[in-house]
């Protein structure tokens, strides 16, 4: 049965809550928590670059933000250099050697919990080796000296903010309790009490002597002990054997704007160039923002887009994906043409399109730019909050595998419907959702964006960018506005409270749409509000303005 809901809804207009950018000349950290992004203003304002600063801050948020920043998970970087130069790290975890196609299925082919908690579900961890990487290739600074203060803070501990306490209450918090080392460390711990980590400070200490040692240390021989004894999939040789991957990025164009995203195994660059390809055939402007038409045309893109990365994205070291053309202007006319504008589509209707002819392949989120206009967009994760819930030597491990196809045509954790491309396979990288971005006008940067969300990560970094660019808003404004989702399966709208006006409501309930029942829900699962899009923006003078997200309590630092 179609579920509408039918509360009174009163429009929130961006420009009614506008609120200040962080104003700084020289650089800016947007992150989720302050205390990390004043670790990585403080690297720059010592003669780092963005990448410092990315580690550090990286470092400082597997301590301060336990639901995602990690040690235990993984993610992508993008990095341009300051003479215009862009490279992707892709430090995405792999599945053990010993992962198989259906090691997720019960004996009546079901999906089972085991994808998504304990020691099973982990693939095996980027995170370390990634930021040595882009250390190794960009950085400045010393190694030791930006991992050190993550240590410290650690070992110090600091102060629990509202946000983190609420973290801690949430409902996917209480799957710790299954684990009693996950449980003694982040179990209970209340606003404005000081929380140590003395373990995590160990493997950090160690990690800042030498960044091998996860992969073929003392840490790793923790992980290895703890795996064995639970059953878990990780060997030394996985760790052992475990590389990032340096990728060229994604290119498109919006309306005389550049963007540069990540490629495969994210699906996020490839859906989010298709989605503005299929959008820049629409005088959006001229809809007005939030209008019900305006909102059609979004989710009917988002819609086709996310259908397409059902079908053809994955691993490309494993399969072979019609990138090129998923991100033509030719294959985004041909997407758009069935977009009926007085009715919604039935999502079973819809399927993948044919590229063939267009052929020529919990989360958290950081952007910095620094005083030469290095840029970094990182988005890394443990996957849901907390991950897998497991904790090896006082650290997190994710729950990465939920992010494979564990039946190619279910949903996963996130209700995102998957194909063969995503099956699952020895040393393969899951598909993600995750959507680091650049913006560039006329060659200069105009934009740096990403956010976390799970499935809605794409579509969040979307309407951040054409709120900017078609609606004229500020980065600030773009950011705080509030945000609706649709990805094909299953078919409803998910949105934020104070979304629509009514009467945009009751004319898209009338085009056909079905609201998910809550709002901030976009599966039974996903609570809370639509993704965290820290940004930092560019004014005509040059100066960087940090556009922190409310919706986590994110704080930009800049100088």
């Amino acid at each position: 049965m179609k579920r509408l809901c039918v509360l009174l809804l009163i429009a929130l207009p961006a420009a009614a809550a506008s609120r200040l950018p962080v104003r700084g000349k020289h650089a800016m950290v947007a992150s989720v928590d302050v205390i990390a992004s004043r670790i990585g203003a403080d690297v720059m304002k010592r003669g780092g670059n963005a990448v410092d600063a990315a580690v550090a801050v990286a470092f400082a948020l597997a301590v301060t933000w336990p639901e995602a920043g990690n040690l235990g998970g993984g993610g992508f970087m993008l990095v341009r250099t300051p003479d215009g130069k862009s490279e992707a790290v892709d430090y995405r975890e792999v599945a053990p050697a010993a992962a198989s196609r259906n090691m997720y299925l019960d004996a009546e082919g079901k999906v089972t919990k085991d994808s998504t908690l304990g020691y099973r579900a982990s693939g095996v961890p980027g995170t370390v080796a990634g930021l040595a990487l882009a250390h190794k290739r960009y950085g400045k600074l010393p190694w030791r000296e930006l991992v050190e203060p993550a240590r410290r803070l650690a070992a110090d501990g600091f102060v629990v903010s509202d946000y983190l306490a609420r973290s801690f209450r949430a409902t996917e918090h209480e799957r710790l309790k299954e684990f009693p080392e996950s449980w003694r460390i982040y179990g209970e711990h209340r606003a404005g009490e000081r929380f140590v980590q003395p373990e995590l400070a160990a493997v950090l200490a160690r990690i800042e002597n030498d960044p091998s040692d996860f992969y073929r240390g003392t840490t790793a021989k923790q992980i290895v002990k703890a795996m064995k004894a639970h059953g878990g999939l990780i060997t030394a040789d996985d760790l052992a054997k475990y590389k990032p991957v340096v990728r060229t990025p994604l290119r498109g164009t919006y309306r005389g704007y550049e963007i540069v995203s990540m490629p495969p195994p994210s699906s996020g660059g490839v859906a989010l160039i298709e989605m503005l390809n299929m959008l820049e055939g629409y005088d959006m402007k001229s809809m007005g923002w939030h209008s019900s038409q305006h909102v059609h045309t979004m989710l009917e893109v988002m819609r086709r887009a996310f259908a397409d990365r059902a079908k053809f994205l994955g691993d490309p070291d494993f399969a072979k994906m019609p990138v090129d053309a998923l991100t033509s202007k030719a294959y985004a006319e041909t997407r758009r043409g069935d977009i009926d504008p007085a009715r919604a589509t039935d999502s079973k209707s819809v399927g993948a399109g044919d590229p063939a002819p267009y052929e020529s392949p919990s989360t958290t989120h950081f952007s910095i730019a620094d005083k030469d206009g290095m840029l970094v967009s990182n988005t890394y994760t443990l996957n849901d909050s907390f991950g897998s819930a497991i904790t090896i030597a006082g650290f997190l491990m994710n729950d990465e595998m939920d992010d494979f196809a564990a039946r190619p045509g279910t949903p996963n954790f996130y209700g995102l419907v998957q194909g063969e491309a995503n099956a699952i396979a020895p040393r393969k990288r899951p598909l993600s959702s995750m959507t680091p971005a650049f913006v560039l006008k006329d060659g200069k940067p105009f934009l740096v964006t990403g956010s976390p969300g799970g499935g809605t990560i794409i579509n969040s970094v979307l309407q951040v960018i054409v709120n900017v660019v078609d609606f004229g808003m500020s980065a600030q404004e773009a950011v705080d506005a509030p945000r609706f989702h649709h990805q094909w399966l299953p078919d409803e709208v998910g949105w934020e409270a104070f979304e629509f006006p009514r009467d945009a409501w009751d004319a898209l309930v009338k085009m056909g749409y079905v609201f998910h029942a809550t709002p901030g829900l976009v599966s039974s699962k996903i609570p809370g509000s639509l993704g965290d899009a820290e940004t930092i923006a560019f004014d005509a003078n040059g100066d960087r303005l940090g556009a922190s997200d409310p919706r986590r309590g994110g704080v930009s630092v800049g100088w």
